[in-house]
């Protein structure tokens, strides 16, 4: 998971990137930039790049709009109506368009907004446009600060979901009489559950495979679990442990039960 949520803020970097280099692009074409700022675009090798595969275009941006009203709907709902607004406007008096109400759409139309005989020009539209992408641009740059938050709570929803669906498979395996199975894959589940709190508290341990008696030694003592819950965790690792390893009795049905009631207790109520 930790690989995907790197994979995901490098996406999203990476479209943050597209759409100021959208922007950027257009801006050289209307001539709208100081001749220094469009030397310095022009020096970097991977705005080169974009110039020639992403021209200015309805079409490019309507895939960076797609591609951005997703990632916002998804991290930042509570801001989705106002991107699609900067867009489009279902509501408005057409008669009298103003620098507020002139949408990106419009630009991407082509319309300009004019007055009186000689068609004077109301407010320049690429002026607007660009007042509206640039918002549109720090919406998305916005999620950039809590992606990894909402990235934590995916991961810990999809974790809880294949938690619950363990403990389900080792309750019906402990029917079919497969007590060690049912045991090992409770104990399994327990321990990964552990492990992931311990990293969720940034704790650290020195040994290359920690077991579940060293991930409940390390929260007793940094005091994350109460003495009760300590010895929870102990009885339900001595149940494991008789679970996977041949040489010792096999748990009885009721110890196999409550492990998986434990687990299912500590999944609950340790995070």
């Amino acid at each position: 998971m930790a690989n995907k949520k790197e994979s995901i803020k490098s996406e999203l970097k990476e479209l943050i990137n597209f759409g100021r280099y959208l922007l950027y692009n257009e801006a050289i074409n209307k001539s709208k930039l100081e001749k220094k700022q469009t030397d310095a675009l022009i020096k970097l090798d991977d705005f080169k790049k974009f110039q020639n595969d992403n021209p200015f275009t309805q079409i490019s941006y309507q895939k960076w709009y797609s591609k951005s009203t997703l990632v916002i709907k998804q991290i930042l709902p509570d801001r989705l109506d106002e991107f699609r607004k900067l867009y489009i406007l279902e509501k408005r008096d057409n008669k009298d368009i103003t620098f507020l109400t002139y949408t990106i759409s419009d630009y991407l139309l082509g319309l300009s907004i004019t007055r009186g005989w000689e068609k004077t020009e109301v407010f320049d539209p690429f002026g607007a446009f660009s007042s509206k992408m640039g918002q549109q641009i720090e919406i998305l740059n916005s999620c950039k600060a809590i992606i990894d938050s909402k990235l934590s709570d995916i991961e810990g929803v999809l974790q809880s979901e294949l938690f619950e669906n363990e403990l389900e498979t080792a309750k019906d395996i402990l029917k079919k009489k497969h007590v060690r199975l049912a045991g090992a894959l409770a104990g399994v589940t327990l321990e990964t559950h552990l492990k992931k709190v311990c990293n969720n508290h940034g704790i650290n341990f020195r040994k290359k495979n920690p077991t579940i008696s060293d991930y409940n030694e390390e929260l007793k003592k940094q005091e994350l679990i109460d003495v009760a819950t300590w010895r929870l965790i102990q009885r339900l690792a001595d149940i494991r442990n008789l679970s996977v390893h041949a040489k010792e009795r096999e748990p009885s049905v009721d110890e196999v039960e409550d492990l998986i009631r434990g687990c299912e207790k500590i999944i609950a109520e340790l995070i």
